[in-house]
């Protein structure tokens, strides 16, 4: 009987192509909007939150919490004060910090951010699950002249190793005064992580004061030109970095290490938790998180309003039709499965055409995710979540067939009657 009704509700289907394949479409579409946005979303918070680890704190001038997590780990706006180095090496030597790294941010590459350090960075960053840093080819910078870069950036503008870059003055991808008479040559490239760490250039806080040794207030001094080779003859100490990153000896000294910070003397600090400052950006993204899961649930209630809508409306057109089924022995309540049937039919070839949109766009729009936002949707089996959404979606619009398979369980009836009378 199962398969009577299956292939009866098929034919039944493909007779009214048009409407029928208009209405998939719908709840396809609404599919792929939903599971989208779910993907995406996931995708954004797995990414940020594996840029960072085994850092147990973030230093910077004081601001908030989020915005300084955001340009120190994340690449994204500006620090509204940089820190001494005085005061750096000051807390660098508090008893209980076993490492830290500096960073010095504010120069650019073709719109890639240009991130001066120390060794440290390459022996003591980590990412994802506490993995170290790897070098895809060359080694770390030595001389005050090399550049680290990430992945990405070797990747997109086409760099291999000992070729020669030329660094700006700014941020963007509109540079401004690049520092052409100071060349860097790439030393190394780093294998690929999926954080902004492939969208960055790595170079030594002393090369960041190299280029800068002849410049004020963010432009050259006029008439005064310091070459590369005097400049390796100086003693290039930076007189402040953007922020550093800080690991302990002891993780039950975090708390009082991060007081001692935010109370110190010599200027205005900020010590923050990655992990605590990250729970606050979810909390300040929640509200469009709200907005884009109801936007795309009310876009599965129109799609199935629509279905609900075409099944209405074939009702009237399909009265003969269910009286033939009537006169060859159908009974009610195989009229009533039939229409149940038809829009578990819909319901479910929606889901499948929204699966492969979904799977297909991924597929295309990886690169575009990749290069312009840092993010690397995997195409995966779904998960058990996406599973029960997609069940959910499935069962409400059996409910709601329901609504039309029983008018026409009574027009049947009805009709039936009227036939006998």
């Amino acid at each position: 009987m199962i398969s009577t009704l299956l292939s009866l509700a098929s034919k039944s289907l493909t007779n009214r192509l048009l409407t029928v394949g208009l209405t998939v479409f719908a709840i396809s579409f609404s599919v792929f909007l939903l599971l989208g946005v779910e993907k995406i979303r996931t995708e954004a918070k797995v990414s940020f939150a594996n840029t960072i680890s085994g850092t147990d704190l973030v230093v910077g001038a004081r601001s908030g919490s989020v915005q300084l997590l955001l340009y120190s780990v994340f690449r994204i706006g500006n620090a509204t004060n940089n820190v001494s180095w005085k005061s750096y090496q000051t807390i660098s030597n508090l008893k209980g910090v076993a490492w830290t790294i500096p960073i010095s941010l504010g120069d650019s590459h073709r719109g890639f951010r240009v991130l001066g350090t120390t060794s440290n960075y390459f022996k003591h960053y980590r990412y994802g699950s506490k993995k170290h840093l790897r070098f895809e080819s060359g080694k770390p910078f030595e001389d005050v002249f090399d550049a680290v870069l990430g992945h990405e950036v070797a990747e997109r503008l086409g760099y291999k190793l000992n070729d020669k870059i030329v660094l700006s003055h700014g941020i963007g991808k509109i540079a401004g005064t690049d520092h052409a008479d100071k060349p860097f040559r790439i030393s190394g490239v780093l294998a690929k992580t999926g954080t902004p760490l492939d969208r960055t250039i790595h170079v030594s806080l002393q090369g960041i004061e190299a280029i800068h040794i002849d410049w004020r207030s963010g432009a050259p001094i006029p008439g005064t030109s310091v070459s590369a080779k005097e400049i390796r003859q100086l003693e290039l100490q930076p007189k402040s970095i953007t922020a550093f990153l800080v690991g302990l000896k002891s993780k039950l000294s975090i708390f009082k290490i991060q007081r001692r910070i935010n109370q110190f003397r010599g200027e205005p600090l900020l010590a923050i938790l990655p992990g605590v400052a990250l729970q606050e950006l979810w909390d300040l993204m929640s509200t469009a998180e709200a907005a884009l899961g109801l936007i795309s649930v009310f876009v599965v209630v129109v799609s199935l309003l629509v279905m609900l809508t075409m099944l209405f409306s074939s009702l009237n057109e399909r009265r003969r039709e269910m009286a033939i089924l009537r006169s060859v022995g159908a009974r009610l309540s195989h009229i009533f499965i039939l229409l149940v049937v038809e829009a578990g039919l819909i319901v479910l070839s929606g889901i499948l055409v929204g699966l492969l949109m979904l799977y297909a766009a991924l597929h295309f729009a990886q690169p575009i995710l990749e290069a312009e936002f840092g993010l690397f949707p995997a195409i995966q089996a779904l998960s058990t979540h996406e599973i029960l959404i997609l069940a959910i979606l499935f069962v409400s619009g059996l409910g709601l067939s329901a609504i039309p398979a029983y008018r026409a369980y009574r027009q049947s009836l009805m009709d039936g009657m009227n036939v006998h009378c």
